[in-house]
């Protein structure tokens, strides 16, 4: 397929980097010119704007930090909406408000383009290995003709239908479980910690309870060694998706109160100073709350 793509953190680099390595030919846009550099050595159009970027093109894939990143360069003269040709379609696989999968949506169908919402879940590391899991959901039309792309990105694909806003609220329903598992996670080594027991020691029980469930293996181990940096995904934006998690609940009149709890930790630890470490960083909130001092 030939292919945009919008948005080259640590995260959109290494899909761009699997959408190449399946063949597909690829333009790219970044605020930042310099994080194409790798993509246009590997055979990458690099565009000026978003609209240049989209024009000419089969799908246009964005993968950017929040809602304000995603509205600038879609709508406006420079963006997607304005450059994508009627027919092509816009892959939005960022982690936005089901408010504004809505106003895309919408924005697309008035201007004749499609729209698939298919956020991923899964770490940079996961991007590069090709492991991210894809949740997609929009017109069925539109979803078969992004599958070749889709599937180039993961190890599968979970189809939600055709309401493009479904695959945005399972994906902060997803994001809303890992949370609330880092606080379990952090809560009870806190516990254990402070009744003796090594975190190392702890982790093995976790992982022999737990076998075979690597998100929690994985973030068991960063807690316990509190290897809160480099961040694979950063406190900041986990604040940010908990409050995504509490508008959704509050448009549908859902009450979410671990939400509101993880919402207001992962908001201490930006006050803290800690927003650029990884989000596992609240395990370290609840050893300090027992009093605990940190790991040498």
């Amino acid at each position: 397929m030939k292919l945009a793509f919008i948005g080259l953190g640590s995260m959109g680099s290494a899909m761009a980097d699997s959408l190449l390595s399946a063949g597909h030919e690829l333009v790219v846009y970044n605020r930042t010119a310099e994080r194409a550099e790798h993509l246009r050595r590997r055979g990458a159009r690099v565009a000026r704007t978003a609209n240049e970027a989209s024009r000419d093109v089969e799908a246009v894939v964005t993968m950017l930090a929040d809602d304000a990143a995603v509205e600038s360069v879609t709508f406006g003269e420079d963006g997607i909406v304005a450059g994508l040709a009627p027919g092509a379609v816009h892959v939005s696989s960022s982690t936005i408000s089901v408010a504004l999968s809505e106003r895309l949506a919408a924005a697309h169908e008035s201007a004749r383009q499609g729209y698939v919402a298919a956020p991923v879940f899964g770490r940079p590391d996961a991007a590069a290995t090709k492991q991210l899991w894809v949740v997609a959901a929009g017109p069925r039309e539109d979803i078969d003709r992004c599958l070749p792309l889709l599937e180039a990105l993961g190890r599968g694909v979970s189809l939600l239908g055709d309401s493009a806003r479904a695959a945005n609220v399972a994906k902060l329903a997803g994001n809303f479980v890992i949370a609330s598992m880092l606080e379990a996670l952090g809560e009870a080594m806190a516990l254990s910690r402070k009744a003796g027991v090594a975190p190392e020691a702890f982790v093995g029980v976790f992982s022999s309870l737990f076998s075979r469930s690597p998100i929690f293996e994985r973030y068991a181990g960063l807690i316990a060694k509190e290897a809160f940096a480099p961040a694979g995904f950063k406190a900041s934006l986990g604040r940010k998706d908990m409050g995504l998690v509490l508008a959704a609940g509050q448009a549908l009149a859902v009450p979410m109160p671990l939400a509101s709890l993880l919402h207001d930790n992962l908001l201490a630890a930006v006050a803290r100073g800690d927003g650029d470490l990884d989000w596992s960083v609240i395990g370290r909130l609840a050893a300090e709350r027992a009093g605990l001092p940190p790991k040498s």
